[in-house]
């Protein structure tokens, strides 16, 4: 039993080291949403899915030793989770303690990447409707009407809403 739990805590935090990983990659990535740097995003999406991968054989790892540790307790799989097995420890101080900080280490690490997910959301949502918002205004001025200046000859400038047919004016 004692190795079972040795060897969850050494999958908790090798879970952790990747979440930790995806942490810095999501900063990162906060950054360059920002700068709306296509490139850099696209690596930085690259190398997250490679860090997914390992952390969902890590996953699978862990999800083997509850079932082991679940076998020796006599205890339903399904039924017993990583807070359930720390109280369950109680006999055992030592790897009761390992573990609760391995936990606890992954579950902070799991929420900050949470959170710094749901900003880089929020800054993409953003970005789209910017991306929306200037191509309906392009749009729009592709069929706006002519307005009526006309130049000294008495001709028409043929601008559109004010704006030259050539397109923005770079200086204003």
């Amino acid at each position: 039993m004692a190795s079972l739990v040795e060897n969850l805590i050494d999958v908790l935090n090798k879970e952790n080291s990747e979440y930790k990983i995806l942490l810095d990659l999501s900063l990162q990535k906060t950054a360059i949403i920002v700068r709306g740097d296509h490139q850099e995003l696209t690596k930085i999406t690259d190398e997250e899915q490679r860090v997914v991968s390992r952390m969902n054989l890590l996953s699978l790892q862990r999800q083997e030793t509850m079932k082991d540790i679940a076998n020796v307790l006599n205890k339903d799989v399904e039924q017993l989770k990583l807070k359930g097995l720390i109280e369950l420890l109680s006999q055992r101080p030592k790897e009761q303690q390992m573990l609760a900080k391995a936990f606890d280490g992954l579950s902070d690490t799991v929420h900050h990447v949470a959170r710094v997910n749901d900003q880089n959301r929020e800054l993409l949502k953003n970005a789209l409707e910017m991306v929306e918002f200037d191509m309906n205004l392009f749009q729009s001025m592709k069929t706006a009407p002519e307005t009526a200046n006309y130049n000294k000859g008495a001709y028409n400038t043929g601008s559109v809403m004010g704006v030259p047919a050539g397109g923005f004016d770079a200086k204003q």
